[in-house]
């Protein structure tokens, strides 16, 4: 029943309607259908696979495939122009046209002066050409130089200079013996004029063929007002992949810009890594620069702030981390040779970072340039000054009173609020707890007041980082011995102005018990000590600059009590009246 039914519906597919009349031009699918006929009542033939075949070769779908695959197959044609003279006709016919009695001619020459027809029989003519010329899919390939550069790619630059400018670029010899322009410098006269490119070969300078940086400083350096160089594309790919690979060029035109604060002196004289010394930007210890472009990872384009606007290249904080951080052999202690010449390494002890040994993990730390932006002055409201008290476990004295110079409180809610990290600073004594509490520095800003905090160097990190203080540091350094010990002779003389006694300390006692052999008088005992306490307040202060130097703001040398105090007022009104450079992350 089932397969009554199936020839049934597959010999429906008779009945669609075609129009036999129609030809196709394709042979074998005619050939195809005048002949499937035959087939009908030959052994092996299955009746229903015969019926399937005739439906499918007479239904319209597959008819129109297959004149959609002759079409495609057919080559095309395409209308030929009659002549490509069509504007010469257009000439003469207005000619002749013009010269005749006729009215009708002599309006058909005023048409034809019509621009727009003119102007359709040009094109006309082009395209014509065009159809009869076509353009070889193999053209000659044009001539080469023997540094592989065609000639098209070769032009004149001329550059006009003052004597002793540098052209601002740097330049260095690819795998191709090509002198290759490396960099150029921000601001300068090559990028201004914007007629070069990184990546571009220079081949001459004046007339003069130049393959090495020295032959292109030499010719340079001969010219006066006027700099014309011969200039070619780069070669091949290598080389501009090799300069993207250095990080001096690459396709994206976006410059960095942002301010930094240097935290170390530079002398370019003195960078054996640099690749010209002329171009180097030389920089002090606290100079704000503007770096302009980071795109190279060794060396940034650079000025600075304050300075005459000039670009130079300073080292990237990749590169000055890499050297800080590098130990020449001579210097390596922790590897030797042994006997036999086998490299032999100590055993390295792995410390893990514990936060109570972060002040000693800090001295290690390793800052260069920290990110700074213009702020603007402070509001000048009612501007005072105040000390806060520190809080201590102490027991309370007679005659104390509670917030005037301690806040006692117990060891328990102390410790507690160390735990939570409210406390600046904090240290135990003779049994006690003593620390600086940050509430108390709240209370102070709150009243308008500027608070005046003799904190421990410690401490300095957490309030350089902090946005909610804004701190403003300043260092009073050590004048020098002489110096010095007139400032201690005063101290003694004025109970006011007094050293620590913890710097200053003698025990009569041990002298007299040590020194009597010695035969030393307790005087001349007494002026040693004290020198060896100068001594060392000296280096001191001088190591204590040294590693907290990024932190610190100003720093003032205390020569004497007036002028060291007048200094301090001045650089605290300077604050109301001056934008100031502070870390980002006090304002973002």
């Amino acid at each position: 029943m089932e397969e009554q039914e199936r020839r049934e519906l597959l010999a429906s597919m008779k009945e669609i309607s075609l129009d036999s009349n129609k030809q196709i031009d394709n042979a074998a699918f005619q050939h195809v259908r005048e002949n499937i006929d035959d087939l009908d009542g030959k052994n092996g033939i299955n009746e229903t696979d015969l019926i399937f075949l005739k439906g499918l070769m007479d239904s319209p779908v597959l008819t129109n495939l297959v004149k959609v695959q002759d079409r495609l197959e057919d080559p095309p044609v395409f209308p030929k122009p009659v002549s490509s003279e069509g504007s010469g006709l257009l000439k003469d016919l207005q000619v002749r046209c013009g010269r005749s009695w006729n009215r009708e001619a002599r309006e058909l020459a005023t048409l034809l002066t019509s621009p727009h027809l003119k102007a359709l029989l040009e094109s006309h003519d082009e395209i014509a050409q065009i159809s009869e010329n076509p353009k070889t899919d193999n053209p000659e390939p044009p001539k080469l130089f023997p540094n592989g550069m065609t000639g098209d790619a070769i032009r004149m630059v001329g550059v006009r200079k003052k004597p002793g400018e540098p052209l601002g670029l740097t330049v260095q010899v690819d795998d191709n013996d090509n002198l290759v322009i490396a960099r150029i410098l921000e601001g300068g006269m090559i990028e201004k004029q914007g007629l070069l490119h990184p990546g571009d070969v220079i081949l001459e300078v004046n007339g003069t063929p130049v393959a090495t940086p020295e032959d292109l400083q030499i010719e340079i350096a001969k010219t006066k007002d006027h700099v014309t160089l011969k200039v070619g594309n780069a070669p091949s790919v290598e080389t501009h992949s090799s300069l993207v690979a250095n990080g001096t060029h690459n396709g994206v035109t976006k410059k960095l810009t942002c301010y930094m604060r240097a935290l170390y002196e530079y002398n370019p004289q003195e960078d054996t890594l640099l690749p010209c010394k002329e171009i180097g930007l030389p920089f002090d210890r606290g100079d704000i620069l503007q770096i302009v472009d980071q795109r190279d990872p060794n060396w940034w384009q650079a000025k600075k702030v304050g300075g005459d606007g000039t670009t130079g290249l300073i080292p990237s904080l990749e590169l000055e981390e890499r050297r800080k951080a590098f130990v020449a052999p001579e210097a390596d202690f922790v590897h030797k040779i042994s006997i036999c010449g086998a490299r032999i390494s100590k055993k390295k002890k792995k410390i893990i970072y514990q936060s109570k040994s972060n002040c000693d993990f800090d001295k290690a730390e390793l800052l260069l340039y920290e990110e700074v932006t213009r702020m603007p002055p402070f509001k000048k409201e009612n501007v005072g000054f105040d000390r806060n008290s520190r809080n201590t476990t102490r027991p309370q004295r007679v005659l104390e009173e509670n917030g005037k110079s301690y806040w006692f409180t117990d060891r328990e809610t102390m410790e507690e609020d160390i735990k939570q990290h409210k406390f600046l600073e904090y240290g135990e004594y003779n049994g006690h707890l003593y620390g600086t509490h940050l509430d108390s520095i709240r209370e102070i800003i709150k009243q308008g007041k500027m608070c005046v905090l003799d904190c421990s160097p410690m401490s300095l990190k957490m309030l350089h980082n902090s946005s909610e203080f804004l701190p403003y540091v300043i260092f009073i350094a050590t004048p020098g011995m002489e110096q010095l010990k007139n400032l201690y002779d005063i101290g003694k003389s004025n109970s006011n102005l007094r050293y620590s006694s913890r710097n200053l300390t003698f025990d009569r006692q041990s002298s007299i018990r040590y020194s009597s052999r010695r035969a030393r008088t307790l005087e001349s005992l007494a002026s040693l000590y004290e020198e060896e306490d100068l001594k060392r307040a000296l280096e001191d202060s001088a190591s204590m600059q040294r590693t907290y130097d990024k932190y610190i703001d100003l720093v003032i040398t205390n020569n004497d009590f007036d002028t060291t105090f007048r200094q301090i007022i001045e650089a605290l009104e300077s604050l109301t009246s001056e934008h100031q450079w502070v870390p980002v992350n006090w304002i973002y």
